[in-house]
């Protein structure tokens, strides 16, 4: 299983008013496979994808992510274990206005000791049609384009398993429909295991498989 998610439990707040975000969530997705995640806001999408993406660190239950155990691991273990592995497409394209689209691709990879990461981000903004502005900055693209700088970044790595939270919630429908198909594309192309977080049912169907979640829990779809 590319994601193995056993009794998870995520709860925040003090203990004096202890907030529960998950409630015994189970899951497993093949290697390969892509799944899309619905359910009304709150029902803990967002933290369900960050406690599998490394992000955020369960309370309680297991998670298992390309064969390692991820619940016992500090910070800095956590980070290394999303390198290679993971790839992470978000709503909020979080692109670091002073750097060039090719420098937001090849950074990343750069400080996690990727071999030819600037090499690596020309031929990811390629593929994802930005051949041409590679050395434009965030705030003279459009969103759409940042979009897909913020995908050539989740891809360039050559993840195994890639999260994508409301991907196109920023964009006009014409351009979100057109990252869709780009993120898609890009996926097969790496062979990946996809798992896409969305409120749009049409956008769902495009997958293997619909979870729907609602109050923290994994419910009938």
């Amino acid at each position: 299983m590319a994601i193995r998610a056993k009794n998870v439990t995520l709860t925040l707040g003090s203990d004096a008013a202890p907030v529960e975000i998950l409630r015994g969530v189970d899951l497993d997705v093949p290697h390969g496979s892509s799944v899309a995640l619905l359910g009304p806001s709150g029902s803990g999408k967002s933290s369900l994808m960050a406690v599998l993406a490394g992000l955020e660190r369960a309370s309680g239950g297991s998670v298992e992510v390309d064969g390692l155990e991820l619940t016992n691991l500090d910070e800095d273990a956590l980070a290394r274990a999303r390198r290679g592995r993971i790839g992470i497409v978000l709503q909020a394209f979080h692109l670091l206005p002073t750097m060039t689209a090719r420098e937001n691709v090849a950074v990343p990879m750069e400080l996690a000791g990727v071999d030819n990461p600037f090499e690596k981000a020309s031929a990811e903004l390629e593929a994802v049609g930005l051949g041409l502005r590679i050395t434009h900055y965030p705030g003279q693209l459009s969103g759409g384009e940042q979009q897909r700088v913020a995908i050539a970044r989740a891809m360039a790595a050559e993840p195994k398993i890639i999260f994508a939270d409301e991907p196109t919630g920023n964009l006009d429908g014409a351009t979100g429909y057109a990252i869709i198909e780009l993120l898609f594309e890009r996926r097969k192309a790496l062979g990946a295991t996809l798992l896409i977080i969305t409120h749009d049912p049409e956008l769902a169907q495009r997958c293997d498989r619909v979870i729907a979640m609602q109050d923290g829990q994994v419910v009938p779809a």
